[in-house]
């Protein structure tokens, strides 16, 4: 009999980007791709790994360039917070419909449509063995949905930052714009930052440094790739002290 492998982590956080649920175009909310990312966190769950979710709103508003056409920028940020609770409804959706037990943490007060954000209630319901989504940011304009995740990944006692995306890990240049590019198996907090590689944001990362929370950067649109990482498997790029 092969012996079942057990994952490495017990808690994780993914953190999810607006753009990732818009599917190729980036925009909107892409059925297809929904579905491929309630499959991965379904999977993962299923091995008794405890997931945490923070979602961006990119795919439907961003406070920046909102403010670059001349919202206020403390309203367009408090916008694409309201997208990210959008974007987490859908995830919850798409996760029931396979069978995994969800909750909807938002930092900004919207009681119809989630809980607010309680840690000891997160807490509690991930030791019950649903997945919990955080949306509506940090609940504070200024600070993005990536320093969300680093300050929920800290709060909930999380072991890892599973940063989603488009590319394989961790390059020192666009890989889709230069064929030469250099992907980093493991690269430290410092060299990322010196380097200016756009991990996550300074505020993000410096909470991470601080508080020696690994991430690890890796490709979700490839099939049973979250699965992979919670097993311990070199998947993308770990970051770390």
């Amino acid at each position: 009999m092969t012996a079942i492998k057990k994952p490495k982590f017990h808690r994780i956080l993914l953190k999810l980007s607006g753009e990732a649920l818009g599917g190729e175009g980036g925009m909107g909310i892409s059925a297809p791709a929904l579905q491929l990312m309630a499959e991965q966190i379904h999977e993962v769950r299923e091995l008794g790994v405890q997931v945490v979710v923070v979602v961006g709103g990119g795919n439907i508003f961003r406070g920046l360039p909102g403010s670059e056409r001349g919202i206020e920028r403390a309203t367009g940020d408090y916008m694409g917070m309201l997208a990210t609770v959008i974007n987490a409804l859908a995830l919850q959706d798409a996760l029931e419909k396979i069978g995994s037990p969800t909750r909807v943490q938002s930092a900004i007060a919207m009681s119809q449509v989630a809980e607010p954000f309680i840690r000891r209630r997160a807490v509690r319901h991930l030791e019950k063995g649903r997945v919990v989504i955080f949306g509506g940011g940090t609940g504070n304009p200024y600070f993005s949905t990536d320093t969300a995740a680093a300050l929920r990944a800290n709060e909930i006692g999380a072991e890892v930052i599973l940063k989603a995306t488009k590319v394989d890990g961790v390059y020192d240049s666009d890989p889709k714009k230069n064929a030469r590019a250099k992907r980093f198996e493991q690269i430290t907090y410092l060299d990322a930052l010196q380097r200016q590689l756009k991990v996550m944001d300074s505020t993000a990362f410096s909470l991470c440094m601080d508080n020696k929370m690994p991430i690890i950067v890796f490709d979700l649109f490839k099939p049973h790739n979250l699965r992979r990482v919670a097993l311990g498997e070199k998947v993308g790029t770990l970051v770390t002290g």
